[in-house]
């Protein structure tokens, strides 16, 4: 972390001519480059307002030409104070997230009872959170693209708040089944938390501090488990409701600190109100801000799930979906399977029979301490994937790590083919969902820094919707299919990681070291000044050639 908070020695664009570097009418892209090869090209495109855009270009206001990016003054501020507060307020998020959706484990056993519910109602329970999220995942997205990350997650916040809130007074099933899907309506935005953080991180920072901050989902799971372990004999399934709510209520109540992401404001042309956020990072941070003018890039047309698919995106876009869902669909399957498989006794009476055979949907079983306690244990598994993964990702690289975590995943399914005791049974679904939870955190990481400011909370959105679309289908495979063949059962979650994982190595870019785009223009700059580099490398070698 030390060294993540010195200051960065950062190269600022700077116009030779800027009375000539204006081009309001110029049609499609223009370049200016300067002779010397450190050098930076500026692209200006039609589809920026140039009308509204304050850009280095804008003489007047700087009369040395010097300007900076969101970039150049994050890396220039670095970690520090700041990033730490943010830290523990969005992982606030986090924790209510993850609280919100391990309650989906421990009410459904005591309602099964308590109400007397057949098997499919409590199923539909899980189900209804799973399709709130599902549909509201990419509306939040466009809610933060369009109108700003802040607004965005408080918003989901406090719809999450009051709706887990109520759902604690449910008078009856049909209530409860109506609540619980608006909370997962409310949840579906918890990912924009990982969209704002990352908007507030040096380039060095940002991939452990990603990972890290994924903690918090471990974090929450277990004061799920803890709590239910202290409340759910004495004071009942309501008040477990009403306390869990109580990471979310902070978070409400401490949000009016939170700013907005210095990107969007840039973005959105609000370039005074990005100099002050900035301003204020530095001041926590005890950094000095780059001299110069910040350079903006007012565009009208963000949020749009088009843009997704636009020619450089494409492929990263169906790639990520796929790997999304793979990654839902594995983890929640490896934790509905410990339960089926751990109810078996051992894997040696599953696999010699090939299936479970069903019990009566009636009957009826309380959780007891020991079973909170082994639920405690398979949660903890997260802890050391997660950190497994925080190293690879920062030496091997975002990509080759999602594809180790699936390959892994696969690998340690295969002992389950096999007869192996109780222990062992143990040890190796400790491991599977250790590596593919570590997983799951490497693709927050990948996908904000895949995609420019303009759509990447859209993007965020839309692939968490994918994964709850995995998370719906699994509970049929993991409960369902397992009750007919297990061979075919484990087959289907080792096929399914074993694709995914050459999903991730067929990703087009590598994130790893690379600066937020802030938008498409970036990114087609990029392109150009590769194609640039590359033309003066072959120009150089014919004439040594010649």
């Amino acid at each position: 972390m030390d060294n993540w908070a010195q200051t960065t020695k950062v190269t600022y664009k700077r116009w030779n001519n800027p009375e000539q570097g204006d081009e309001t009418n110029s049609v499609g892209q223009t370049d200016e480059c300067h002779g010397a090869d450190n050098d930076i090209c500026t692209i200006t495109s039609a589809k920026v307002e140039s009308g509204d855009r304050q850009s280095a270009n804008s003489s007047g206001t700087n009369k040395t030409g010097e300007t900076f990016t969101v970039d150049d003054a994050l890396e220039t501020i670095g970690f520090g104070v700041f990033q730490w507060k943010i830290s523990l307020l969005t992982g606030l998020a986090w924790i209510g997230d993850a609280m919100e959706m391990m309650i989906l484990s421990i009410l459904g056993p005591q309602l099964h009872c308590e109400w007397r519910l057949p098997s499919y109602q409590v199923a539909l329970i899980t189900s209804a959170v799973f399709i709130g999220m599902g549909f509201s995942s990419p509306v939040w997205g466009n809610v933060s693209d369009k109108y700003g990350r802040k607004i965005g997650l408080t918003a989901c916040m406090c719809w999450t708040m009051f709706y887990g809130l109520l759902s604690a007074f449910s008078p009856v099933y049909g209530w409860l089944l109506f609540l619980r899907g608006l909370v997962g309506f409310g949840i579906g935005g918890a990912p924009q938390s990982v969209t704002l953080y990352s908007e507030f991180l040096p380039m060095k920072a940002r991939g452990i501090c990603i990972m890290l901050i994924s903690a918090f989902w471990a974090i929450g799971a277990v004061l799920e488990v803890l709590l239910a372990l202290w409340i759910m004999p004495t004071l009942g399934w309501r008040w477990l409701l009403g306390l869990s709510t109580i990471p979310v209520t902070i978070f409400v109540s401490l949000c009016f600190w939170l700013p907005e992401s210095p990107r969007f404001d840039v973005l959105t042309g609000k370039r005074e109100r990005a100099m002050a956020t900035l301003l204020r990072i530095s001041k926590d941070n005890g950094k000095v801000m780059p001299r110069g003018t910040i350079i903006d890039y007012k565009q009208n047309d963000r949020g749009q799930i088009k843009d997704l698919f636009s020619p450089p995106y494409r492929r990263t876009t169906l790639l990520l979906w796929f790997i999304w869902f793979a990654n839902a669909f594995s983890y929640y399957g490896i934790v509905l399977l410990t339960t089926e498989l751990f109810q078996a006794g051992d894997s040696c009476g599953v696999t010699q029979g090939a299936k479970i055979e069903p019990s009566c949907s009636l009957e009826c079983k309380y959780l007891t301490s020991e079973d909170y306690k082994d639920l405690l244990w398979t949660t903890l598994a997260e802890f050391p994937g997660l950190f497994i993964i925080v190293v690879a990702v920062e030496y091997i690289g975002r990509k080759k790590s999602m594809a180790l975590s699936f390959f892994m995943f696969s690998l340690f399914t295969l002992p389950l083919f096999a007869c192996i005791g109780r222990i062992a049974l143990t040890i190796v679904i400790f491991v599977s969902r250790a590596f593919i939870s570590g997983g799951y955190q490497v693709v927050f990481v990948y996908t904000p820094e895949v995609f420019p400011t303009e759509t990447r909370a859209v993007a965020m959105g839309t692939s968490s919707a994918m994964a709850k679309i995995g998370a719906l289908i699994t509970p049929f495979v993991a409960q369902v299919l397992l009750r007919t063949s297990v061979y075919l059962t484990l087959s289907v979650y080792c096929g399914c990681c074993l694709l995914a994982g050459i999903a991730s190595l067929l990703l087009p870019v590598e994130t790893l070291g690379r600066v937020l785009q802030e938008s498409t223009l970036d990114q087609e700059a990029e392109g150009q000044t590769t194609n640039t580099t590359r033309q003066t490398y072959g120009t150089s070698n014919s004439m040594g050639q010649t």
